[in-house]
This record gives C-alpha cells, structure tokens and sequence, in this order.
C-alpha cells in the first residue's frame, strides 16, 4: 500500500506588481521552481474580481510573461522611463481579502518568525503585515468613515500571536492529522474525477513516463489535503469570496493563541516538547464582555491546548516518535453575564437567560463528543463557599445541567463532573493546592490517555509500573489514541485553569516520556530541568491567553501555589490586577469591535448603523434573536447523528463518509516536491548557516538550566536546589555578566576576561570608577569585581580560579601534592625512554613496562590497529568505479535503471 503525505503549499514567496488596471500576485514554492499568478483587477470600486491562471510556470516563463506584462503597459511603445509594471512588494502569505464602504482591501504576510518544528513541517508566526487597497484611485468612491474602520480593523495586531504553517494543519490536533495519514487511501472512492482535476491539472503531463517501456513500477504517494477546523480559523471569512475560484496553495489559514517550542536533552538525546494553543474564533472577545455562551453552544474565552513530545533525532512522520496530550478551557457554558456599567472591580454574576433543559449546554458538549470523544471530564474550579454569591451561581446552575444531559447518555459516555474550590485550599495553610491537583491530573490521564504513534516500545514490559496497566485510551495497531478530553474552568479561565492545566499537562508529560522509552517511571519532580522547562512553557501560554482575553499576564502563577514566590513577586502581582482592571474599563469596548470586524461578525453596510453606534453586540453573536429556528433540536437525544454510535472514538476522526468527503487525494511520485518534506525542511538548494538555524537557536534545557559546574548529574529529571540551576545563575546577573556566562557555557574553556565582564555591574556608579577600573584591567593587577549587592568583592585572579573550577572541577593553580608530582616524573621518563628506544640503541622493553604488541600491522608497535573490515556491497562499488575508470562499464541493474528514471524526471521533467 503506498505511503500517505501531507501536501507542500506550492504559494510561499509572493511578489506583489501593479498596473493602473491590475495587480498581479507572482507566487512560487520555496526553491522557487513552479510559479502560479493571480490577477486582481483594479477597476471595479466596489467588486473583487479575481483571475486565478491555472498554468503553472517555470522560472524562465514567469521572467517572460512580466517582461510581456512591462512592455504592454508602457504608456508610449519604447519608453524606458517609466516602467508600466512596477513592483510593490514581497509577501509570504495572504491573510484574506476585506472590504467596509469603499472597495476591497488585500492583507499580505510580509514579515514571518519560525516558532516551531514538528516532523520537519515548520510552524511561523506573522511578524509583520500590508493592508492594501486595490482599486485604483481613479474609480475610487470615498467615503467618509472609511478611515474610521480601516483603523478599527487594524486594532487586530495581527504581529500578536497569529501562526500558520505551509505543510502542517494547524487547526487539527497531531492526533487527528497522523491518524488522517495512517488511514488506508482509496482515491478512487475520495475523490470524483473533477476534484481530481482541479487539484492536479496537468495530470495527463505529469504521468508521463519514459521509462514506461521499461515494465519498472512507479513509485507512488498519496497526498492529501483536509479542510481545516473552521472554529479555529481567524481569517476564514476573509477567504471566503476566493476559496472557490482560486487554486488551494494560494489559500492559507491562520491559527491565534499561542506557539512555543523547547529541546530537552537528555544525555545528548534531543526531545522537543511544543505547546500549541488554538483560540476559538466563535464567540470571541474581551473578558467581561464575552461570558457564557451564545445559542449555538460556542462559549467564550475557549482555548485548545496540545503538548506534542517527539524524539528530534528522527524527522519523519512515518518512522519517529511522537506523543501529544490535548486539554480545553472556556467558560462556563449557560447563558450569563457581568455588568460592568457599575466599574466594580469584580461586577456581579447575573443568568440572562432560564434555560431548564440545558439547550446550550447540550450544544456545547455534543461539539466537544464529536471532536473528542468520550468522556468528557468537567474541572470546576470556581468558589463554594462565599458570604455574598457570586462565582457560586455558576456551579449551581452547571451540576443540575450536567445531570440532565447525563441521564439520555449511555452510563460508559457519561460526563464526569469535578467541583473543587481551589481558591479556598489555596488560603489554607493545611492543605497541598498541588498535591491535590497532581491526584486529580493522575485520575484524569488514566481516564483519557493520550496519543503516541508507536506501538513497539516495551518500556512497560522492561521497566514495569503499576501505574501503567490503568492508563486508558483506545489501543490500535500503530499506538495509543487520546479518547475525551478534560475541560477546565474557574469564572475566567485564567490563573487558576492554567495552573490547574499545568499539573495535568505534567502528569501527561511523565506518561508520555514514559512510553517513549525516555524515563523509568512515569512520575516526575518539581525542580527538576524537565519540570522547570515545562512550567516555563506554561507560564508563558498562560501570559499569552491572559494577555489577549484579560488585558494583562497572569496574576497568579505555579509558584504561587507551591508558596515559593518571592516577595517581589507580591508588587507585580498588585500591578499586573491593576493592569486588568484599567484594560477592562477602558480599552475592551475598542478590542471587542475590532475582534467582531476582523471575523466579520459585523460587517458595514451604508443602510446599516455603525459599529460604533451599536448599543451592544448582543444580537451579532446570537443568531436566534434575529431568527426564529426553523426546527427544534430533541431534548432527550442532544447529540448529532452519528455520534453516540463511535464513542469513545470521537466522530470527526471516524473513517466515515461525512469525514472522507473532506479529503482531497492525490496521487504523485515519491519525490515529488509538493509531498518530499526533506527537500522542503533542509533546503539543499540554498546555503544556510549553522548558527542561524532554529534548531541551534530554540530553547535548550542543557544551557538554560543544567548547572554549570562539573560533577553534577546531567540528567534533565534530577532534583536541583534552586541555587544550582542555570537558570537562577543567569537571572541573577545583570546582563553584561549574563553574556559572560552564555558565552562560558558554550565554549569548554572560560573566555578571557574582558574589560566588561570585570567593570562594575551597578548602574550607580560614577565614571570615574568606571574609568579606574577600565584603567586597571589593562594592567591585568588584581582588581575587585563589585557585584550586585555590593558587599562583597574578590580580585582577578580569585575570578579566575573560580573560573577553572568551575570547567574543570580542581583548582589548578594549586600546588599537586608530592605523590603526584613523582608519578608524573616517572611518566615523563618512560616518554623520553621510549624515544630512545625508536632512535637509538635496543633496549629491553621488559625493564620499563610490560608492552605487547597486539597491532596486525608491523610498523605500529604502540596502539592497537584492527584491519577495517570492507562489506561485499563496498567492494563491489569500489571495484566497478576502478573499471569504469579502465574504461570497463558494467551491466546496468534495475536499481540503477530506477535512481536514473527518478534523476531525469525531476530534473528536466
């Protein structure tokens, strides 16, 4: 059965060139090969009317085609002055087309970041982008609050954590893009002829084949393209008027949330842990004024988090291994909402709508058992016990919902329901927050298991552990399925869900390592390289998400509950809730409009009110308010068709019908370079720096936290003293000494040191200290090296020494002892003995040292040499080169007539 591969875009570098009449958009792959061209015109006001050419050109026809395009659009035949195709600028991505009033408007990436690697499919951030209108200005229609809504838009940062990959779809787990890729493909069935031939054109070019003649089988490969999950898609409504008329390279979808990416080294063995969080597009907006859900079951501030564990060392999909975890937040889902009309620092909780038969609950978690799978694990956090209500209104309306949905289920799809007011254990000086937490992660993880696509790994069998036997899942005959989910939730989703998503994302990560082969037993320690890798990740998925939902970071954080912040800690805390509250009050209103114009949830019409006149938004996120549904879904049978009969898989990754139709496949060589990830990840087509590679750059657990003083273990999963830990090292310096200490770590011996490494660290020191120390230093006499706290000193020399002992683990400045220096003695004339021996006159070998020699070689009589042992295929490769040079040719193979086959096509085919 041939092998399945996702599909390379073929649009990744873009040139933007305009005419008075058109733009043209030059888009090509990556080693700049095959060129695809849109045409927008530019003489219609209000319409978008574009020409996507279905040729794909060459490097040479694409220079001719606009050398065509320059000569036809000068204004007089032979004018070299003014060229009539000039060139606008450089993108790598389309973000979408809009329009307010006026006419259409083109977002292109212009700037881009890699974040992240997964199985050599790079992950970008958008760093920078170009908003540019496309009539020209002779057919403009103007209008006056145009402006107004171009800056509304743009209150998007679009620079702000918003990711998308060429190769890999982003709004899927790794769970469901592996499991889409070990699904047996049948393009016969999956694709009727014309899909199959608006996704490959020039089919019948493209499979012809010289060596047909030959009877040699052509190496196949499926690739397949799937729609994206549209809840996670932030520009797909900016897509929406071309997705149907233009060719699918050209469509590429964003992702918002949060990316990031670590190596932990474990003895020299490289494993990437990556975070990836999608932020759901429905229902999306600012804290108090998102709450809830709307009548469609989307609540808010709802995010999809994945840990993906994967061993670096292999690239491929097929042959490495990867593992990954999947958790959500999102808010309560009733219908509820804060007023904060009232500027209170904590508004009251109010229920807007009755809702006796959980309609929208119902909605909500039918969404969730078809995207995961059973069973659905609910983790409460908000307060029990309160004075006055407040949180403890959500918990009494979301238990009785539960239970109504509960009681239609089968009793093994049941949803579980977990109540904990964490924020109460936290004040008390009795309890472990953390320990409680790491019991209920441990019960979570068993309940769901998690995703590794390798089934041969007999960690359990080598190193077993009780533990293991209850993990759950679903078994298959490549690995280990994640079945259900765990879905987190306090009353913002916040500080205490990314602590809460923290220690469960830990606990995962044991297991995952575990079946990985990397630990002995699926448990691991706070302050260890690994732990403290991972919370890092964390911390800054939790100021991320806080960031864009809350308007400022986290104010609570792990070390908080483990209660060994420190006491600065406090301030910031104080200073980020005031940066909360002032977001709240004065700038949401700003983000929430510009959230609803960018996703098009309101979009200007000049028989409309604006949307600044809107008096709520209420009536855009609900669309039953300005519809009466045409049918009533069932109270007692709340889930969609389909659905129950696959638990605990989950239905969107069923090999059914529904799910194939969204498939395109298609069929291509084995080296073709819309599926050959190798050529697309190492670029041989262009030289590269080393130093400037991600791999070389991304965060790595050896030289940020291992300490950096031999006789240590190096093991990533070793408890360390805060004391001891790179890290801590690193953060108390100023960041001269910082520089000073990355530069140590890389190098195997200390740098010399500099006159900025020995200068003053304090900033309140005046010049003419600064000027005697530098003065000093060039001297090279002892000298005191002031550090921050300023009461203690050492001289130049000590620094020196502290130098050397660090690297080497002695002090060698230190007189040896007297035995040593008679061992080295004797060795120092053994040495000039045995030159003697080699240049002078025999000399019995046996009165010094005891030597044999054990060397097959007569001319080495120190080392002992093995002859190298030459396998048969070698030889025979060696053999033909030396007849081939005699003018001798053999006989050529069925090998040799395949690697010529795949030679000739890729290069002049």
């Amino acid at each position: 059965m041939p092998q399945s591969a996702a599909v390379i875009s073929g649009v990744q570098r873009m040139v933007l060139y305009e005419t008075r009449a058109r733009y043209f958009l030059v888009g090509s792959n990556q080693a700049q090969t095959k060129h695809r061209v849109l045409k927008i015109d530019r003489t219609e006001p209000r319409d978008l009317v574009v020409i996507d050419d279905k040729h794909v050109y060459s490097q040479q026809e694409v220079r001719e085609l606009l050398g065509r395009l320059d000569l036809g659009n000068r204004t007089k035949i032979g004018q070299k002055g003014s060229s009539g195709l000039s060139r606008a600028l450089s993108a790598c991505g389309i973000v979408g087309f809009v329009r307010f009033l006026e006419g259409y408007y083109i977002v292109l990436i212009t700037k881009r970041r890699k974040m992240a690697d997964i199985g050599g499919h790079s992950i970008y951030k958008i760093e920078d982008t170009s908003m540019i209108y496309i009539p020209n200005d002779s057919v403009r229609v103007t209008h006056p609050d145009e402006a107004r809504y171009v800056r509304i838009f743009q209150n998007v940062d679009l620079s702000s954590n918003f990711y998308f990959s060429y190769s890999y779809d982003l709004s899927h787990s790794l769970q469901y893009n592996l499991t889409l890729l070990q699904r047996p493909c049948d393009p016969g069935a999956a694709v009727d002829s014309s899909v199959e031939e608006e996704v490959h054109p020039h089919s019948k070019q493209d499979s012809f084949d010289i060596f047909e003649d030959e009877g040699l089988p052509t190496q196949v490969v499926y690739g397949l393209q799937n729609e994206p999950y549209f809840k996670y898609v932030w520009n797909g409504k900016l897509l929406e008027r071309v997705k149907d008329t233009v060719h699918r390279d050209w469509l590429m979808y964003i992702i918002h949330g949060f990316c990031g990416q670590s190596k932990l080294l474990i003895y020299g063995r490289p494993v990437h842990v990556t975070l990836i969080a999608r932020r759901s597009s429905k229902f999306a907006g600012t804290r108090f004024l998102k709450r809830g859900a709307n009548c469609e079951g989307d609540v808010a501030n709802e995010v999809e988090t994945e840990q993906i564990i994967h061993d670096a060392s292999v690239m491929s999909f097929v042959a490495g291994s990867y593992s990954s975890y999947v958790q959500v937040r999102g808010s309560v889902p009733l219908y509820w909402s804060q007023d904060i009309s009232t500027m209170m620092p904590k508004p009251p909780i109010r229920l807007d709508q009755a809702d006796p038969y959980a309609h929208v609950a119902a909605l909500h978690f039918d969404q969730m058992l078809q995207r995961f799978g059973s069973p659905i694990i609910i983790l409460n956090l908000v307060k029990k016990r309160e004075k006055r209500k407040h949180e403890k209104i959500l918990s009494e309306e979301l238990y009785p919902a539960v239970n109504n949905l509960n009681q239609f289920l089968p009793p093994d799809h049941c949803i579980d329901y977990i109540a904990w007011d964490m924020a109460r254990y936290t004040k008390s000086k009795l309890c472990n927050v953390l320990d409680r937490l790491s019991m209920i992660a441990e019960n979570v993880v068993k309940r769901t298991g998690f995703f590794i696509n390798r089934s041969d790994f007999y960690c359990h069998t080598v190193r077993p552990d009780e533990r293991w036997r209850d993990v759950g899942g679903n078994l298959t005959s490549t690995g280990r399925v994640q079945t259900g989910v765990l879905r987190t939730n306090c009353v913002d989703c916040l500080d205490r869900t990314n602590t809460a998503q923290f220690m469960v994302g830990k606990c995962a990560l044991a297991y995952q390592l575990y079946a990985l082969g990397m630990i002995d037993k699926p448990k691991l320690q706070f302050d260890t390289d690994c732990v403290r890798l991972f919370e890092e990740l964390y911390e800054d998925h939790g100021d991320t998400l806080s960031l864009q939902y809350g308007g400022s970071q986290l104010v609570h954080r792990v070390k908080t509950y483990r209660k060994i912040a420190p006491w600065t800690q406090h301030s910031k805390d104080i200073m980020q809730t005031l940066s909360r509250y002032y977001s709240n009050a004065f700038s949401d209103a700003d983000r929430q409009d510009a959230i609803n114009l960018f996703l098009q949830v309101y979009q200007p019409l000049e028989s409309k009110p604006h949307l600044w006149e809107l008096p709520t938004d209420f009536y855009l996120h609900q669309r039953s308010t300005m519809a009466l549904p045409q049918e009533r879904r069932s109270y007692t049978n709340w889930w969609s068709e389909g659905t129950i009969s696959y638990l605990p898989l989950a239905y969107d990754e069923a090999p059914c019908e529904d799910n194939m139709k969204k498939v395109k496949v298609r069929r291509v060589n084995r080296y073709d370079e819309t599926t050959d990830i190798y050529t697309e990840f190492f670029k041989p087509y262009e030289l590269t720096s080393f130093d400037e590679t991600f791999c070389v750059a991304i965060t790595n657990s050896a030289r940020e936290f291992m300490p950096k003083t031999v006789g240590l273990d190096p093991s990533p999963f070793t408890v360390r003293k805060p004391e001891e830990t790179g890290k801590s090292v690193l953060g108390t310096k100023t960041n001269k000494e910082e520089a000073v200490l990355q530069r140590k770590t890389a190098a195997s011996a200390p740098p010399p040191p500099t006159e900025e490494a020995i200068s003053s660290t304090s900033e309140d020191d005046s010049e003419e200290d600064r000027d005697d120390d530098g003065a000093v230093s060039q001297r090279s006499t002892p000298i005191k090296l002031v550090t921050e706290c300023g009461d203690s000193s050492r001289t130049q020399e000590e620094f020196q020494q502290q130098q050397v002992r660090e690297t080497y683990g002695l002090n060698l400045a230190e007189f040896p002892a007297e035995e040593d220096v008679h061992i080295y003695e004797r060795f120092a004339r053994l040495g000039q003995n045995q030159h003697k021996v080699e240049r002078t006159e025999p000399i019995h070998l046996a009165n010094i040292i005891c030597l044999q020699p054990v060397s097959s070689f007569q001319e080495d009589s120190i080392y002992a040499v093995c002859p190298p042992q030459v396998d048969r295929g070698s030889r025979e490769v060696f053999e033909s080169h030396v007849m081939t040079g005699q003018g001798l040719m053999r006989a050529l193979c069925r090998e040799d007539m395949l690697m010529y086959r795949e030679y000739i096509k890729n290069r002049y085919m």
